[in-house]
C-alpha cells in the first residue's frame, strides 16, 4: 500500500513536470521566436530575409543542425524557470538554517 502511493506521487510528480517542460517547449519553440522577430523589426527594421518564415526557417535549420546557441534560445523558459526554482529553495534553505 505504501509503495502504490509513494509510485503515485512520484508518477505525479513527472506528469507535472513533463506537461511542464512541454509547455515552456511551446513557448520557446512557437510563441518566443514570434516575440524575438517582432521586436527585432520594430528595433531593427526588416528581417534581411523573406519575412516571419524565412526568419523561422532559419532558426529551425539551426536546431535541426544541433546550433547550440538556438537550442539554448528555445530551452530558455524552461531553463529560467528552473533556475528560479533553484534559487527560491536555496532562499528557503537559507532562512530555515541560518547560514
Amino acid at each position: 500500500m505504501i509503495v502504490s502511493i509513494a509510485d503515485s506521487s512520484v508518477k505525479k510528480m513527472l506528469t507535472r513536470e513533463a506537461v511542464l517542460f512541454l509547455g515552456l517547449l511551446f513557448f520557446g519553440l512557437v510563441l518566443m521566436p514570434m516575440a524575438i522577430y517582432l521586436v527585432g523589426q520594430g528595433i531593427f527594421g526588416a528581417y534581411g530575409g523573406h519575412g516571419y518564415g524565412d526568419f523561422f526557417g532559419n532558426l529551425s535549420a539551426k536546431i535541426r543542425a544541433g546550433e547550440l546557441v538556438a537550442w539554448f534560445l528555445v530551452l530558455s523558459p524552461y531553463l529560467a524557470w528552473q533556475t528560479l526554482r533553484v534559487t527560491i529553495l536555496s532562499w528557503r534553505y537559507v532562512r530555515k538554517t541560518g547560514c
